[in-house]
């Protein structure tokens, strides 16, 4: 059914979309009813777009954008979308970065972690790779309006080997859901998110012990590692980061359910 038509005042259209909405089972619709509504450029993009939502499309791939750490991320479908729980492994790398960092987001997705953090350090450099095309061809939207460069390929393979111990802050948003619970995650993740981006092999740490076992080697001399990962997989991950040489440490935020460990090249 429509939700809109030319003849149609604004303020009906917008009960329309909430009521549509909200019937699809969208816990905040008059929130999401009013993203879609400033986003459409004509009625039948609003039909659009309201159709792939009530179909269970994440609502950032129906915008085209996410919203993060106050920039607006373009985000495309099938994309992983960053998540707002996100934006706290972004405040502390941050906090730990020096005048003029060397920034490197493994595993980006969108991007949108290395590009938030930069825009907040004047001076920054900033890579970013990721084995996925099509994230990879988002990414480079998002990275070069933050001025940096994106590579297409496994984990740290495709990085300029000139980046070899001079990297600061190694931002990397790993998968980390065991193969075994991917099924049980939201629809939203599980169909349209592309599988590479959840998947962290049996105990959801695979992809991490690569990550950590090769980071000494491209961090610089008290540069830091930074990833999340969840409360209960945080002993396992930080003895992973320990075997490999860097001193890990715990940080966590209650208010965003987010657990970020620190693992810093000694």
């Amino acid at each position: 059914m429509s939700v809109s038509s030319d003849s149609t005042a604004g303020s009906t259209t917008s009960s329309a979309v909430v009521s549509t909405l909200r019937a699809a089972g969208c816990v905040f619709a008059e929130d999401e009813a009013r993203l879609l509504l400033s986003t459409a450029r004509t009625s039948h993009e609003l039909d659009a777009m309201v159709g792939r939502r009530v179909a269970g499309h994440p609502l950032e791939h129906v915008l085209g954008w996410a919203e993060f750490r106050g920039l607006r991320v373009a985000v495309d479908a099938g994309v992983f979308v960053p998540r707002r729980r996100t934006e706290f492994l972004v405040t502390r790398a941050e906090a730990l970065a020096p005048p003029g960092a060397v920034v490197v987001d493994l595993c980006c997705g969108s991007g949108a972690l290395g590009a938030a953090l930069v825009s907040a350090l004047p001076g920054a450099e900033l890579y970013a790779a990721d084995i996925d095309p099509a994230a990879v061809r988002c990414a480079r939207r998002n990275v070069a309006a933050a001025g940096g460069r994106v590579y297409e390929g496994d984990l740290y393979e495709p990085l300029p080997v000139a980046l070899r111990g001079r990297v600061d802050i190694l931002l990397a948003n790993v998968p980390y859901v065991p193969t075994g619970e991917v099924e049980f995650l939201p629809a939203e993740a599980r169909v349209h998110e592309a599988r590479v981006a959840l998947d962290g092999g049996a105990d959801g740490l695979d992809v991490l012990r690569r990550v950590a076992a090769e980071a000494p080697a491209w961090l610089a001399p008290g540069g830091s590692l930074l990833f999340e990962t969840s409360e209960r997989q945080a002993p396992a991950a930080t003895a992973i980061v320990a075997a490999a040489g860097l001193a890990p440490r715990v940080t966590a935020c209650e208010e965003l359910y987010a657990t970020v460990v620190i693992a810093t090249r000694r």
